[in-house]
């Protein structure tokens, strides 16, 4: 492991407070595609390695159905701060920081809505359960948006990216979906089978510039002066630490 992320690790590792009662809550903003989710389970496992539990949640999970999108006339706003449900969200937030043995106020059970990738909607009928833990890491594009999360984490980390990269891992992420929905039928990418590579190629730079592009531009990247914590990573996916609070 990179040793500024292992620093990373240890330094954030020993800001958990010693009593058992609330989790540290990380949130870990960036822009999409940039590997925030990969990020964020290198971190867990790093946590996990020095004796931490460690739980994991997307603010994906979050997004308004497509059903309710399309009735608001946001599915071309999908993944702006509108296309969220901002109460469920700062619920979620305000039952873990609540504390208790079972990771919300009282000990009660705290439940996280899931997201699909291949079907590109919220799984309305599939919950999960979060289990106590020491630190609670929630990842996502606008997880540090003041309107969801203002004075609930306790720790901000941002990982940047250039955008000529991004949009790299953009595409290679939605050609790697296409193609794997000519083996399921019930992927929202089925869609775009039946378009030319050079359709398909405009179609991605299309969803990149009119929807992405605006979206890091107007609410993510503005997010990244709120974070403790600044990451870099490459083309080649080499991580640097930027900034740290130690810095400031």
């Amino acid at each position: 492991m990179d040793k500024q992320l292992h620093d990373v690790i240890k330094s954030i590792a020993a800001a958990v407070p010693a009593h058992d009662g609330a989790p540290l809550v990380v949130g870990l903003a960036g822009s999409v595609a940039a590997g925030k989710s990969t990020l964020a389970a290198k971190l867990a496992e790093g946590w996990r390695g020095l004796g931490r539990r460690v739980e994991v949640v997307s603010t994906d999970g979050f997004l308004h159905p497509n059903k309710i999108l399309q009735e608001r006339g946001l599915v071309l706003r999908k993944g702006f701060p509108e296309s969220y449900d901002h109460h469920a969200f700062s619920a979620f937030l305000d039952a873990v920081r609540g504390g208790g043995k079972g990771g919300g106020k009282d000990g009660g059970r705290v439940v996280v809505p899931t997201y699909s990738h291949q079907t590109y909607d919220v799984s309305s009928d599939v919950g999960r359960e979060i289990a106590p833990s020491d630190i609670l890491v929630v990842e996502g594009i606008n997880a540090l948006q003041p309107v969801f999360t203002a004075g609930k984490l306790d720790i901000s980390i941002y990982l940047d990216a250039l955008e000529t990269d991004l949009f790299h891992w953009y595409y290679e992420r939605g050609t790697r979906l296409r193609q794997a929905a000519k083996y399921d039928p019930t992927s929202f990418f089925v869609r775009y089978l039946n378009l030319s590579d050079a359709e398909w190629d405009a179609q991605l730079k299309a969803f990149w510039n009119d929807i992405n592009l605006p979206n890091l531009h107007q609410h993510i990247a503005p997010t990244r002066q709120l974070a403790g914590y600044v990451m870099h990573k490459t083309r080649d996916h080499t991580l640097s630490l930027v900034q740290s609070p130690s810095a400031n």
